[in-house]
C-alpha cells in the first residue's frame, strides 16, 4: 500500500490561501493590520467566532509566521497579538480587498 504525501503546491495563490484562507484567518489578520490588539478586542471586533476557534486560528497564523504574540508579566496576565512583517506585507491586498468590497458588495445591498 502506498501512502500519498501531499506535495507543496506551486500555485502561489493556492499557497497563500492555505496560509490565509478559511473562515475566520483573514478575517483575524484584517483586525490586526490596524495595530496591535488584545485577545478580548479581537473578539469583541469578531462577535461569530467562538473563543476557542479565534484561539486555534490565532495559534495557527503564530506558526506561519503571520502573527506575533507577546505575553506581558503581569497581574492580570496580559497577552497583546500584532502582524509580523511577513503579515504586515498584507495590508495592500486587505486594504484592495476592502476597496472591492464596499464598490461590489456593500453598494449592492
Amino acid at each position: 500500500m502506498t501512502t500519498k504525501t501531499k506535495e507543496p503546491t506551486q500555485c502561489p495563490v493556492t499557497a497563500t490561501l492555505e496560509l490565509i484562507g478559511g473562515k475566520w484567518r483573514t478575517i483575524i489578520l484584517y483586525s490586526l493590520s490596524n495595530g496591535t490588539r488584545r485577545f478580548g478586542e479581537i473578539a469583541v471586533r469578531i462577535p461569530d467566532i467562538s473563543r476557542k476557534v479565534l484561539t486555534e486560528q490565532l495559534k495557527e497564523l503564530e506558526a506561519n509566521g503571520l502573527v506575533e504574540r507577546k505575553t506581558y508579566k503581569e497581574t492580570p496576565p496580559r497577552v497583546e497579538y500584532s502582524l509580523t512583517e511577513t503579515g504586515k506585507s498584507l495590508s495592500a491586498v486587505f486594504r484592495e480587498l476592502e476597496i472591492w468590497g464596499i464598490n461590489n458588495v456593500l453598494t449592492k445591498r
